[in-house]
């Protein structure tokens, strides 16, 4: 007794899968292209409004720059200035400074120049690569110093120096100078741009606070909430709310759940079903050759 063959349908289930896996590879090439290391998109354009004209001579008194904000500072050479900026998870901040030397007549010899950058917590913060400190040729006019920081991570060990996100200080002085040249007018410009890298370089947790100095105290006046006594804490609700050292990021710090490897972890479950049902229809088989009888 002779059997009808059961249609060859492996064909169509192979290209149908073929085309699925194609697909599934497309989503995750386009799905995070911030990740991608493309010079063209890595720097936050500057804002339209003017930036700050001077700068801080402490880190209490540093002077706030906006992501992308250019600021500038007339002063004398043994000074140490200072800005502050945000920085949030998934960010990798560049700085970069111009000095603007005195008239060579005016010099004596050469001198050096260094830019440093601290976190909220004031830990100083190693470059990945740059020019953070550079020698000044006695006829030069001017200086370029930069600094590319690792990017900023959501979260980290409490002994790790991982950068995490809130407030970046920038420090820029003279290290090496001859006596007779300190106290020489020059002038200084300084340049944040922010790169997003996207979550490849997120942890497994986020921090309850940015670590912006002034950032509780804050929220706590904003809530009002008070201490044991039933007075507002700090000097009572009439004393005036902290400000914190620096801004936000313009779109606000990230709320720390929703990240790209979202995206990727999807991605990738997604490639791995499509690939067993792949193989599944491989090894399975074309059932029962039409010559062969059914068992009874």
């Amino acid at each position: 007794m002779r059997t009808t063959p059961r249609p060859r349908r492996t064909r169509g289930i192979r290209r149908a899968l073929t085309g699925a896996l194609l697909a599934g590879l497309t989503l995750l090439t386009t799905a995070s292209p911030a990740v991608a290391d493309d010079p063209s998109a890595s720097a936050s354009p500057a804002g339209d409004e003017a930036g700050p004209t001077e700068a801080g001579t402490t880190f209490r008194t540093a002077t706030a720059l906006k992501q992308g904000q250019s600021g500038i500072a007339q002063a004398s050479a043994g000074d140490y200035l200072y800005w502050v900026f945000p920085a949030d998870a998934g960010q990798r901040p560049t700085v970069r400074a111009t000095v603007k030397l005195p008239e060579s007549a005016a010099r004596r010899g050469t001198s050096a120049w260094q830019v440093d950058v601290y976190d909220g917590l004031r830990r100083r913060q190693a470059c990945m690569y740059g020019h953070q400190t550079r020698k000044a040729a006695a006829d030069a006019a001017t200086v370029e110093l930069s600094c590319v920081l690792r990017p900023v991570r959501s979260w980290s060990e409490p002994w790790a120096n991982d950068p995490l996100p809130g407030s970046y200080y920038i420090r820029l002085t003279v290290v090496d100078l001859p006596a007779a040249d300190l106290g020489l007018p020059v002038g200084v410009q300084v340049r944040t741009s922010i790169k997003e890298v996207g979550g490849s370089q997120d942890g497994d947790g986020t921090l309850s606070e940015p670590l912006v100095p002034g950032v509780s105290v804050a929220s706590t006046n904003e809530t009002g909430e008070t201490g044991e006594t039933g007075e507002a804490d700090d000097g009572g609700a009439s004393a005036a709310p902290r400000t914190v050292a620096a801004g936000k990021p313009e779109d606000g710090w990230a709320s720390g759940w929703w990240t790209d490897r979202w995206l990727w972890t999807v991605g990738g479950g997604l490639l791995a079903a499509l690939a067993a049902a792949f193989g599944y229809s491989l090894t399975r088989g074309r059932g029962r050759p039409s010559h062969v009888p059914p068992s009874v």
